[in-house]
């Protein structure tokens, strides 16, 4: 089979398109034969392995040990193993290969069946796979740490990116007030997920407006987390699901301490494949509550010019890679 494959960290330059043995089916796994795939900023980070720390977590100090990148699928199940009872042949899936060895850039994966779940009906296969990696994000972060209510006003920094711009739809499901920021540029697309309110200067008009919300998700944290907490609620959460690392490492070694000299709450997601939240995602997707929305689509073969293209932060929604 072919796949796009990556022996040391670097560039999108060490990426190569080569040939390789198909996956032997095992007693548990479920033979994919991939259809779609998507790009996350994670690629990117493990393609160069930085930060540093990423090589710690994923393995590889000098070289990387996962040779094929890629953690969103959507496609056609080829073959099951032995002990496999929830899929056969033929079905349409999707899923997050993020715990199962990555592997999304290849005509062919072998997963877990608790890895996928089957692919929403109305969906193509190409909007199946920029849903897992994002939409997940999105939900865990406004549900699980944000503690999401109907009614509650909500901010989402960075609304107009993959994470962003699954979480504008899913609280507006959630049926809260959602103010997005986002570039001007980017507007007319957010609002067009169903936001109420944009801005694209969102400190100085906070401080202008003295706007208070209940929950922040910030998906493009590239600024200090003291210059949200103004916004907050008296019992207000902040919720970091990406951005730069020094706001990462910010978050994680000083929210708890935030959080216990007052009553407002600044969190840092630490998302995770989990096959009831596709189901969930799943149901939104088929109820028209979420529509996945696509910026560019790239072949397979063209893998680095869709990470170069992500690395340069100007994608609206989500990049598609065509199996």
């Amino acid at each position: 089979m072919k796949a796009i494959v990556q022996t040391e960290y670097g560039s999108p330059d060490v990426l190569r398109w080569a040939e390789i043995d198909q996956p032997i089916v095992r007693d548990n796994g479920v033979l994919v034969r991939v259809r779609a795939a998507s790009v996350n900023a994670g690629d990117w980070h493990l393609m160069r392995g930085t930060p540093f720390f990423i090589r710690f977590i994923f393995g590889g100090l000098l070289k990387p040990k996962v040779e094929i990148l890629g953690v969103d699928i959507a496609g056609q199940v080829e073959a099951v193993g032995k002990d496999v009872t929830e899929f056969q042949p033929g079905d349409e899936v999707f899923g997050d290969l993020s715990e199962c060895g990555f592997g999304a850039f290849a005509e062919y994966v072998c997963v877990p069946e608790t890895a996928l779940e089957l692919k929403p009906t109305n969906a193509s296969f190409e909007e199946a796979a920029t849903i897992p990696g994002a939409a997940l994000a999105a939900l865990q972060g406004l549900r699980d740490c944000g503690q999401i209510q109907p009614g509650q006003k909500l901010l989402i920094n960075g609304a107009s990116g993959g994470v962003g711009s699954f979480a504008v739809q899913i609280a507006k499901a959630f049926r809260a007030e959602v103010t997005a920021v986002c570039s001007p540029q980017k507007a007319d697309m957010v609002r067009s997920l169903g936001a109420d309110y944009i801005l694209d200067r969102p400190l100085a008009d906070m401080a202008q407006n003295g706007q208070r919300y209940d929950l922040i998700l910030d998906a493009a944290a590239y600024r200090s987390v003291f210059d949200y907490l103004p916004a907050l609620t008296a019992n207000g959460i902040y919720v970091l699901v990406g951005g730069s690392t020094a706001q990462f490492f910010q978050v994680m070694f000083l929210g708890s301490l935030i959080s216990k000299i007052g009553r407002r709450q600044v969190k840092c997601l630490a998302s995770k494949p989990d096959r009831a939240d596709l189901k969930t995602l799943k149901e939104l997707v088929e109820a028209g509550k979420i529509t996945p929305f696509i910026d560019r689509r790239y072949t397979l073969s063209e893998v680095p010019a869709a990470i170069r293209h992500l690395e340069q932060r100007q994608v609206r929604g989500k990049i598609a890679i065509e199996v």
